[in-house]
């Protein structure tokens, strides 16, 4: 029987992590990822309705459950279709307490009746990668959209809200 790690890839595993990848370790999880202030907001765009589901972080929520994922938009699109904005938005301490501090949306659409789901995996993981990166890039979300995730972050953590000055001046006319 062959031995296990003998059927392991070669090469640097990326390992993503709950808390801080160097607490207590020396040299252990260097080169981790930590999404312990990263979660994923669902803006469905029909009914404007905004939730968070965690699972999102591996693209298994709710929404994305039994469809297989392809890039061409037409083999989703008809009878059935839902269109979703994903924003990911990533909290993180400042002088002044909590920020939402990244906050970046990309685009998906999901057919169940179909089985299928559009999205651009590469944007999804660029879009991540910028919020973690304390960006803010929601520029091409609808105005609709864009109230509803003030509302929501609003309503999620008014303290979090006030303290984001910058996202503020973005969402203040939404």
């Amino acid at each position: 029987m062959a031995n296990e790690s003998e059927n392991k890839k070669p090469g640097f595993q990326f390992n993503i992590i709950k808390n801080d990848p160097l607490d207590g370790h020396k040299g252990q999880n260097i080169g981790s990822i930590s999404l312990e202030n990263v979660a994923p907001v669902y803006i469905d765009i029909e009914t404007q309705e905004a939730f968070i589901d965690m699972a999102g972080l591996h693209a298994r929520a709710e929404v994305e459950k039994r469809v297989k994922w392809v890039t061409e938009k037409s083999e989703v699109e008809g009878e059935g279709q839902k269109e979703y904005w994903i924003v990911w938005v990533a909290v993180e301490r400042e002088a002044t307490g909590p920020v939402y501090a990244g906050v970046a949306a990309c685009y998906q659409m999901v057919n169940k009746t179909r089985r299928r789901g559009y999205k651009l995996m590469h944007e999804h993981v660029t879009m991540l990668d910028r919020a973690m990166k304390s960006k803010l890039d929601i520029d091409m979300m609808d105005d609709a959209s864009k109230s509803a995730l003030k509302t929501f972050l609003q309503k999620h953590n008014m303290e979090i809200w006030d303290n984001s000055t910058e996202l503020k001046k973005i969402l203040e006319n939404h």
